[in-house]
C-alpha cells in the first residue's frame, strides 16, 4: 500500500543467471523466459497452455500439484504453442506436460480463479538459478478475503491448506477478520503490532525506500511463514490487505532465497497491478461502527469509491519498490540468506531444506515418461 496515495497520510505505505545448459536441453526458450510454460484462464471452463517450444507433448490433468497416477490424459502429441484445455474454474487442477525426449513438468494457473477474491496467486513455476522450478501448490499469496463465496471456500478447502499467515496489524484485522481458517481448518498465525509502528517503518517520506524496516517489524510473521513451509504439512497462504506490499516483501525474500533471479522477482511483484480486484478487498465499512480505530476512515473512504486503482508500485524516481527493498536488504544484512539467518534465526541447514521443500527436482531429459496414468 502506498501511503502517499492516502489523503490524510494515515495509510499503509507495503538474473536468474541466463538459462543454464541443463534447462535448455529441456525446453528451447529464449533467455528472457523464466517459466517453463504458463496457463492462462480464457473463461469459466477453459484455460490456455502457452509455451515457447513446438516439441510434441502429451498433457495430463490432475488435482495434485505433482505428477500422480490418478491424472487423466487430455491430449497426445500436441505441437501447438498455444493449446486450449477444458479446465473448470471451480476446482484447482494442474497440468502435467510430457515433452517428447524431455523431462515432464507441472504447470498451473498463477492466479487462482476465485469468484470474489483478489490477487490470490500460486508462487510456483518460476525457474531458479540451479535449473529447478518452484513447486506449485506449496505457497500462495493474497489480498484480504472478506467477500469470498461458498464456491471460493470450497475450492480453497480442497487445496490442502496447512496455515494462513496474516501480515496485517491488529486494527486491520479487527476491521476485516479472516474466515478462511474457520472454513478450511487451516492454522491461523499472526502477531500483533500497532499500526503506528507500521507507518514508522515504511521508510522516508520521499518514497524511495518505502519498505525499509518492514523486514524487522514483520520478522515474527516472516519467521512463522518460513517455519510452516519447512514443516511441509500443506499449503501456506500469506496475505495482507492488498496482497502486494508486505506480502511482496516476504515473497521477494523467499524467491531470493530459492535462487529466482531478481528480474523475475520484480516482474512477479508488479503482477499485483493487474491481478488485484479491488472491489473484493474490503467489506462495506462505517466509521461510526469502529470508534478509535486509526485506519477505518481510510479504508471506508477507499471502499466508498467502488473499484479503486491499484498503485503503480514505483518510487518517485521510477525505481521498483521491490528492487529498492532487495538492494536495502543487501546493504543492511549482506543479502536475503544472511537476513534469514541473523534476523529470523534460520540455520544454513534449514535454508537448504527450504530449497529442497520448495523446488522441484533438477530439470533435465528423462529416459521414460512418468507413471501418470494410461
Amino acid at each position: 500500500m502506498n501511503a502517499r496515495r492516502a489523503p490524510d497520510r494515515v495509510a499503509l505505505a507495503a538474473s536468474v543467471l541466463a538459462r543454464t545448459v541443463l534447462l535448455l536441453t529441456f525446453v528451447a526458450v529464449p533467455a528472457a523466459a523464466r517459466e517453463l510454460a504458463t496457463v492462462v484462464r480464457i473463461d469459466e471452463a477453459t484455460v490456455e497452455l502457452r509455451r515457447d517450444d513446438a516439441r510434441a507433448i502429451d498433457v495430463w490433468i490432475g488435482t495434485a500439484p505433482e505428477r500422480d497416477r490418478a491424472a487423466t490424459r487430455v491430449t497426445r502429441d500436441a505441437t501447438a504453442r498455444k493449446l486450449r484445455v477444458a479446465l473448470p474454474a471451480e476446482t484447482r487442477r494442474y497440468l502435467y506436460v510430457v515433452p517428447r525426449g524431455g523431462a515432464a513438468f507441472v504447470v498451473g494457473e498463477r492466479l487462482v480463479p476465485l469468484q470474489q477474491g483478489s490477487n490470490f496467486r500460486d508462487l510456483g513455476g518460476y525457474v531458479a538459478a540451479d535449473g529447478r522450478a518452484v513447486r506449485w501448490g506449496r505457497a500462495f499469496r493474497s489480498a484480504a478475503m472478506p467477500l469470498l463465496t461458498d464456491r471460493d471456500y470450497a475450492l480453497l478447502a480442497a487445496m490442502r491448506l496447512d496455515s494462513i499467515v496474516d501480515l496485517r496489524s491488529l486494527p486491520e484485522r479487527e476491521l476485516v477478520p479472516d474466515r478462511l481458517d474457520d472454513r478450511t481448518g487451516a492454522l491461523f498465525l499472526s502477531n500483533d503490532y500497532p499500526l503506528s509502528d507500521l507507518m514508522k517503518h515504511m521508510g522516508p517520506a520521499d518514497g524511495e525506500e518505502m519498505y525499509a524496516g518492514l523486514e524487522v517489524l514483520l520478522a515474527p510473521q516472516f519467521r512463522m511463514a518460513f517455519r510452516r513451509l519447512l514443516a511441509d504439512r500443506g499449503a501456506v497462504v500469506v496475505h495482507d490487505v492488498w496482497g502486494q506490499d508486505r506480502v511482496g516483501c516476504f515473497v521477494a525474500l523467499l524467491y531470493d532465497l530459492l535462487g529466482v533471479d531478481r528480474a523475475t522477482i520484480r516482474d512477479d511483484f508488479h503482477l499485483s497491478r493487474t491481478m488485484r480486484r479491488t472491489r473484493f478487498e474490503l467489506p462495506d465499512l462505517r466509521v461510526v461502527d469502529h470508534p478509535g480505530n486509526p485506519i477505518v476512515q481510510y479504508y471506508a473512504g477507499k471502499k466508498a469509491g467502488g473499484e479503486y486503482e491499484p498503485e503503480a508500485l514505483y518510487t518517485p524516481s521510477g525505481a521498483s519498490h521491490i528492487d529498492r527493498f532487495l538492494a536495502y536488504v543487501d546493504r543492511t544484512y549482506g543479502g536475503s540468506e544472511r537476513y534469514a539467518m541473523d534476523r529470523l534465526g534460520l540455520s544454513a541447514g534449514e535454508i537448504a531444506a527450504l530449497r529442497d521443500a520448495m523446488l522441484e527436482g533438477r530439470l533435465g531429459p528423462r529416459p521414460r515418461r512418468p507413471a501418470v496414468g494410461r
